[in-house]
């Protein structure tokens, strides 16, 4: 399936939890900026989560039942919408509503069973299968040690970032 809802390059990291894949991100996103990428982000969470906090003013207007509500200042905006009913999430219909205007690519964390492209992380002393052999969207994974895989997936230092963000610009955007 494609991301048909897509009008800059989107590429994801999946992992099993507790990989490190926001840990990575929080490495990456710097190191591409400094190569002159403007990046966005989109990050897919399983849990119910609350970003504006009890007690406060947009929360209180929340609960009233206002959906969606915008919080704005002079440093950020923040749209909260509720859904209907819980649904399952579908990054395609995500990116209709995620403004991609100045941006040159979004990088996904999560969302590892939509078929886009991603580098998969893996950590062997998790015990935690790999995901390429059943995914074909995966195009590399970084590893912090050596796997035997396929010549044609490539293999990434999963503790140099630099390489990882070298490996995004040149070969995902195809900048030099």
């Amino acid at each position: 399936m494609a991301l048909k809802n897509a009008k800059v390059p989107i590429l994801g990291f999946a992992a099993y939890s507790g990989t490190g894949k926001t840990t990575l991100l929080e490495q990456l996103i710097p190191i591409l900026k400094a190569q002159g990428l403007r990046i966005g982000l989109i990050k897919h969470s399983h849990h119910n989560f609350q970003i504006d906090q009890p007690g406060k003013d947009s929360f209180r207007l929340r609960e009233a039942g206002a959906s969606p509500v915008m919080l704005v200042s002079s440093h950020r905006r923040a749209i909260i919408t509720e859904f209907q009913e819980v649904k399952v999430t579908n990054l395609d219909e995500e990116l209709l509503v995620f403004n991609q205007a100045g941006l040159d690519l979004i990088l996904v964390e999560g969302f590892k069973d939509t078929q886009f492209p991603k580098i998969e992380l893996h950590r062997p002393s998790l015990n935690k299968p790999l995901l390429y052999p059943n995914d074909p969207s995966i195009i590399a994974v970084a590893t912090d040690a050596p796997l035997v895989a396929p010549n044609k997936l490539i293999q990434l230092d999963l503790n140099q970032p630099e390489l990882i963000a070298n490996f995004i610009a040149q070969q995902f955007m195809g900048l030099t």
